[in-house]
């Protein structure tokens, strides 16, 4: 096993983070077979503890790396003083009294089907652990709780059909997408590199060929079998014969592959193609996606390199959302964008008026599931320093879509010790989304 690291990203700090995969067939050395057989093992032993099936509901979970400004997206304060306020007016959306920046307006024109909450807290830490987990990397370190996706895969994977992986992120891995506890078998599908390789089949090998492979593998099986007193074997053909089903069916390869889609759909996403795969991907059943776009470390150039963000985030959005509604999947799919933190209230003086970080007030988007849309939640306070009422935290917000796709977030896993831990330590719902 061997790790392979992938698109850079720096943040402030000077660090450089970048996405990795472990090199095996889904990562950590392990073949299909492996990581089937090992999700098999958890979900018998969840049944075994009265663990619930979920719904069949997905999650579309959009990071913007860096933390960006709530000031220039959600929660513009035009009446504050021009240091607070910055270059960006606000405009009206379709639902009265709410009202975003100027360069979304694709997603002001269906704001009746997007939600803003306002009011958030979180922490000053470049991590995307907090909104993935509910931790704090800093809190997470040596505990291990798992990313929302991997608490999907635990639950949805004695059920998942054949050819589809609970879990996918079309960002790579990073430390807030880890499976902690839950296990290795719980890690997100990263669909590039070895993982892609991984869903195609060998060149040359047709599916006639596919199939004598299969006889071939289960002749030794039979034989292994018959000195296998325990009956194990019997139980691992299943797993094979998934492995197989998962390289032959192709439905997530098919998912990932935008060449099946209509030329005029494709158009539509040119330049945010990870929100046209994400639409695609929970079609195909998979219960949680994960993609990023963007840096938002803005401490210099703040309204330049937002001008040119913001009109794709809204263009990636807008199509998302209005695609989830004609499909009739609206209710079915929760999307959720945020960052790690929101961003200083007043502009700084570097080079073009930059904003640094600020945790004390940060803003969410939030779409579909049943929730409650066309609304603004929350309130800042005249600088957009502080929560002024309905204050959140970011554990809140999970626990909110975890109860919306039918998961109780109070539910707990046992981990490395064999000691139940809680999905989320802080779980009360926002209120005005139920």
């Amino acid at each position: 096993m061997f790790t392979i690291w992938g698109a850079r990203q720096r943040f402030c700090d000077s660090l450089n983070r970048r996405n990795f995969l472990r090199i095996g067939a889904f990562g950590a050395g392990l073949t299909l077979a492996d990581v089937l057989r090992i999700r098999s093992q958890a979900s018998a032993k969840s049944l075994t503890t009265g663990v619930p099936t979920p719904s069949q509901k997905a999650a579309i979970m959009i990071y913007l790396p860096g933390g960006p400004s709530h000031m220039d997206m959600y929660d513009l304060k035009p009446d504050a003083p021009k240091e607070f306020r910055g270059e960006f007016n606000p405009i009206a959306t379709n639902v009265p009294g709410v009202q975003i920046c100027e360069h979304f307006p694709r997603q002001a024109a269906m704001w009746d089907k997007l939600a803003a909450i306002r009011s958030l807290v979180s922490v000053d830490e470049h991590s995307d652990s907090l909104v993935t987990t509910g931790y704090s990397e800093n809190a997470n370190r040596n505990v291990g709780h798992p990313s929302f996706g991997s608490v999907v895969s635990k639950l949805r994977s004695s059920g998942a059909a054949a050819d589809v992986t609970p879990f996918v992120s079309l960002r790579g891995m990073s430390r807030g997408l880890e499976p902690g506890y839950l296990g290795v078998a719980h890690r997100a599908f990263t669909p590039d590199g070895q993982g892609l390789r991984n869903l195609r089949m060998s060149e040359g090998l047709t599916a006639h060929r596919m199939d004598e492979r299969k006889d071939l593998l289960a002749s030794f099986d039979s034989a292994r079998r018959e000195v296998d007193a325990s009956g194990t074997m019997r139980g691992m053909d299943s797993f094979s014969d998934r492995a197989f089903d998962m390289i032959a069916g192709g439905t997530v390869r098919k998912a990932l592959d935008l060449k099946l889609e209509e030329p005029k759909t494709r158009d539509r996403y040119k330049g945010v193609e990870m929100f046209l795969t994400a639409r695609r991907l929970v079609e195909a059943g998979v219960g949680c996606v994960t993609l990023s776009i963007g840096g938002w470390d803005t401490h210099s150039g703040n309204f330049k390199t937002l001008k040119k963000q913001l009109p794709e985030v809204d263009r990636g959005v807008a199509n998302l959302i209005q695609d989830l509604h004609e499909r009739g999947m609206d209710q079915d799919v929760i999307t959720v964008m945020w960052g790690e933190f929101g961003r200083t209230p007043k502009i700084n003086n570097s080079d073009g008026g930059g904003r640094d970080h600020w945790a004390p007030c940060m803003s969410a988007m939030i779409a579909g599931g049943g929730l409650k849309m066309g609304q603004a939640i929350g309130a800042s306070s005249a600088r957009g320093e502080y929560p002024k009422d309905r204050k959140y935290t970011v554990p809140q917000v999970l626990a909110t879509i975890y109860t919306a796709m039918g998961i109780d977030p109070s539910m707990t896993f046992q981990n490395g010790s064999g000691r139940p831990m809680h999905i989320l330590d802080d779980r009360a719902l926002v209120k005005e989304l139920i």
